[in-house]
């Protein structure tokens, strides 16, 4: 038989097992990710497409290889989204407010940026 405590154990210690893994290994395929986090593939491709900042490398065969990093931002999502009640979107606020670099600047608000910048040189350069 099973207690309601059981099942916050065994999260737990997926947690646990998860640090340690995650400290034996320098990538994890899908699988691995999956069971370190308790979440199903199909949750991770889709956050994958809902998060621009968790973008998973590639190898040779063409599979997902998550780095450390990687696992540590599903985790800090799944809390979001599963214990703090955030929605995608809140979440995805929440993280590009916590770190401005997560968010990806598409390319013409990169040139801008430059241009502008660019710019203002060329005006103090005038000046003097």
């Amino acid at each position: 038989m099973s207690r309601k405590g059981d099942g916050k154990r065994a999260a737990g210690s997926a947690l646990q097992s998860a640090d340690t893994l995650a400290q034996e290994k320098l990538f994890y395929k899908i699988g691995d990710v999956s069971r370190l986090t308790g979440l199903e593939p199909y949750v991770l491709r889709y956050w994958e497409t809902e998060f621009p900042m968790l973008k998973p490398r590639k190898n040779s065969g063409r599979q997902r290889v998550y780095l450390r990093k990687d696992i540590d931002l599903i985790l800090k999502i799944k809390q979001m989204l599963h214990q703090e009640g955030y929605t995608i979107l809140g979440a995805k606020k929440k993280l590009k407010e916590d770190d401005p670099k997560m968010s990806r600047q598409s390319a013409p608000e990169i040139l801008n940026k430059v241009r502008t910048e660019l710019q203002d040189i060329l005006k103090d350069m005038r000046k003097v």
